[in-house]
């Protein structure tokens, strides 16, 4: 079974990047989150195409911000919205869906990006994410959290520590949430197949970040034990961030059982020239 995440940035823009990689990679089932479109009109844009493929769809959306959504052609039952008692800000957001896909309890995520430490949305995104635990704490054995977490989980997952100081995604009171939610059993699938090798997610649109290979590895796979063991490639389809109209995100790709592309290795195909020294280059937002 392929299993595959990805942040679309919007589902509705990236329409003609969505249906032709679906057709290539055949994923068996897909996690997107910032579909930014009310389930009707996610329904409407693409319920039949994603009906051809045999993807049964739920969604759980908002429009213009967020939503998430789950694809599965191996099944989904039950599905659930949001999280209960989750946290708002200031009233629930469209964040998180789950459903359970041939025999895995799949939980699509959307966290909340945190904006600046120390702000209210920092704290709602901590409260978020012990709401996301709880959750998982209260789940089935057979569990995958897919989704984009905001947060790079080690100094490793960014291409410069220095140049991420002061920002979110980055700051121990996320990267310990985060952990709290690993430690209830979940191995992160990509840093557990690849331990030291440069694996990013995302790369900002702006100064040529992506060219250069200046991003984040911010979108995870979180898998229970069960489905950790079936794990036999574990990749970033890099491909899929390259040409024109893309999303600032790239898919993560898990192959259970059989890799059908192979253990290809874990950004495919691998930057070309990334830029590797400390201290060359700033965020796009940092000041001059």
């Amino acid at each position: 079974m392929r299993i595959a995440t990805w942040n679309v940035n919007s589902v509705k823009q990236r329409v003609p990047r969505l249906l032709p990689w679906l057709d290539e990679r055949r994923p068996d089932v897909v996690c997107l989150q910032e579909t930014k479109l009310a389930d009707d009109a996610f329904a409407d844009l693409l319920g039949g195409e994603l009906a051809d493929r045999g993807y049964a769809v739920a969604a759980h959306g908002e429009a213009t911000w967020n939503g998430v959504a789950i694809l599965s052609r191996v099944g989904l039952e039950d599905a659930v919205a949001g999280l209960a008692g989750s946290p708002g800000f200031p009233s629930p957001e469209a964040r998180a869906v789950s459903a359970t896909c041939d025999g895995i309890r799949v939980v699509s995520v959307y966290v909340p990006n945190g904006r600046v430490p120390g702000s209210e949305h920092y704290e709602y995104k901590l409260a978020w994410l012990a709401s996301l635990r709880e959750l998982i704490a209260a789940g089935p054995e057979a569990t995958i959290v897919c989704g984009d977490m905001n947060i790079a989980p080690t100094d490793d997952d960014v291409f410069d520590p220095d140049a991420y100081v002061g920002q979110t995604h980055v700051t121990a009171p996320e990267r310990e949430a985060l952990a709290e939610l690993q430690a209830l059993g979940l191995r992160d699938l990509v840093r557990d197949r690849w331990p030291n090798e440069r694996v990013f997610t995302y790369w900002d649109y702006r100064a040529g970040m992506f060219h250069q290979d200046l991003g984040m590895r911010i979108d995870l796979v979180l898998a229970s034990e069960p489905v950790a063991g079936r794990v036999e490639a574990a990749w970033v389809d890099r491909q899929a961030r390259k040409g024109s109209g893309p999303s600032d995100h790239a898919p993560v790709i898990i192959d259970l059982d059989e890799a059908p592309d192979g253990d290809i290795g874990p950004v495919v195909p691998p930057p070309s020239a990334p830029v590797t020294r400390r201290g060359a280059k700033k965020l796009p937002q940092a000041p001059s």
